[in-house]
C-alpha cells in the first residue's frame, strides 16, 4: 500500500510539473531554458569578446521595430531565437552567421606557390582543374562577378562532401576526425558566404542559374566518387582549383585598378562577414576573398601530402583556424 500511495504521489507530481511547463508558453520556457545553461551563454558573450566587438545578446522581445510589428514564428516547444545587437547598438541582420562567426581576413599570403605535379594522380589532378577552367573561360570570359558566383558554388562543394564522409567514417569505425572534419565544413561554409557577398554584386540570368544546377550536379557526383576512391587526389583537385580560383581574383583586382570594373561599395553582408572596415569597397571584398581561396590552396594540398605521406587524416591535426 505505501509503494502505490508513492507512485500516486510521483505521477501526480509529474502530472504537475508538466502541466507547468506547457502552460509557461514559449517566451517563458524560453527563459528557463536560457537560466538553466548560464556556461554555455558566458562562453558565447566571450566568443563576442574575442572577436574585438562588444555584442549584447539578448532574448526576443514582443515590441515593434520601425514603424510595424516584429512577427515571428510561434513555437509550441519554446524554442525562440536570440536577439544579437552591434556594438553601434544596431540589431545584427544576419541569421546565417553571427559576430563570432565571422572570417578573420589575413591578406599576407603568396600568390605564386604552387604545387608540381609529383604522382599521377596529381598530374590527373591537375589536368582535370585545366579541363573545367577552359569552358569557364570561354563562357564568362571577364565578367568577373558572374565567374565568382558560378566558382564558388562549385568550391563550395568539396568541403561538405568530405566533411561527410569523415563525419560518417568517423560513426562507423568509432574513431575521432583529428580536427578535419570542422576544417572541411568551415571551408565549405566560408566559400558559400563567397556565393552569398557576389550575389549582391552581380545578379545571374536564368540560364547561368541553370548552369549552375547542372554542374553541381555532376561535380556533387564526381567530386564523391573521386574522393571515396582517392582522398589524395581529390584533396590535391580541390588544391589545384583554389590556385585558380587565386588566379581568377588576382585578374579581378587588375581590372578594378584599370577602370574596367566599377569599384563600387562592398555589400553589408561583406563588411560584417570580414568585419571590414566602414568604407571599403568591392575591391577590399575581392582582396579577403581570393585570401581565402589561397589558405584554403594550401591546406588541401596539406591534406593531400598527409595522406602521399601514408598517414590518415586523423592522425595530424588540422589547421582550424588558418585563415
Amino acid at each position: 500500500m505505501t509503494m502505490i500511495q508513492s507512485a500516486r504521489r510521483a505521477a501526480g507530481t509529474t502530472a504537475a510539473l508538466t502541466t507547468r511547463l506547457f502552460s509557461m508558453g514559449p517566451m517563458a520556457s524560453h527563459s528557463a531554458a536560457m537560466s538553466a545553461g548560464p556556461a554555455r551563454m558566458a562562453s558565447t558573450a566571450a566568443a563576442a569578446t574575442v572577436q574585438g566587438g562588444s555584442f549584447s545578446v539578448t532574448p526576443p522581445a514582443n515590441d515593434k521595430e520601425k514603424g510595424h510589428e516584429k512577427t515571428a514564428a510561434a513555437s509550441y516547444w519554446g524554442v525562440a531565437p536570440t536577439r544579437v545587437f552591434k556594438e553601434d547598438g544596431t540589431q545584427w541582420q544576419w541569421s546565417c552567421f553571427r559576430p563570432w562567426d565571422t572570417y578573420a581576413a589575413d591578406v599576407s599570403i603568396d600568390l605564386t606557390r604552387h604545387h608540381e605535379p609529383a604522382t599521377f594522380g596529381d598530374r590527373a589532378a591537375r589536368l582535370a582543374v585545366k579541363a573545367m577552367r577552359w569552358p569557364a573561360d570561354a563562357f564568362f570570359q571577364r565578367r568577373y562577378g558572374c565567374r565568382a558566383m558560378m566558382l564558388e558554388t562549385v568550391a563550395a562543394v568539396p568541403g561538405m562532401v568530405a566533411g561527410a564522409v569523415l563525419h560518417l567514417r568517423s560513426l562507423r569505425r568509432f574513431e575521432h576526425s583529428g580536427g578535419w572534419i570542422r576544417a572541411l565544413l568551415e571551408e565549405a561554409e566560408n566559400e558559400r558566404m563567397h556565393l552569398m557577398t557576389f550575389m549582391e554584386v552581380a545578379s545571374p540570368r536564368w540560364y547561368e542559374r541553370a548552369l549552375v544546377v547542372a554542374v553541381q550536379a555532376v561535380f556533387l557526383h564526381a567530386y564523391l566518387a573521386a574522393y571515396l576512391a582517392s582522398p589524395a587526389t581529390a584533396h590535391r583537385v580541390v588544391g589545384y582549383l583554389e590556385e585558380e580560383a587565386v588566379h581568377s581574383y588576382t585578374e579581378f583586382l587588375r581590372d578594378i585598378d584599370a577602370g574596367c570594373i566599377e569599384n563600387v561599395p562592398a555589400p553589408a553582408i561583406a563588411v560584417d562577414y570580414w568585419r571590414l572596415p566602414p568604407g571599403a569597397t568591392l575591391r577590399d571584398v575581392v582582396e579577403v576573398v581570393r585570401a581565402d581561396e589561397a589558405h584554403h590552396r594550401d591546406v588541401n594540398h596539406y591534406a593531400s601530402d598527409i595522406y602521399h605521406q601514408r598517414h590518415a587524416l586523423r592522425e595530424v591535426a588540422a589547421p582550424i583556424g588558418y585563415h
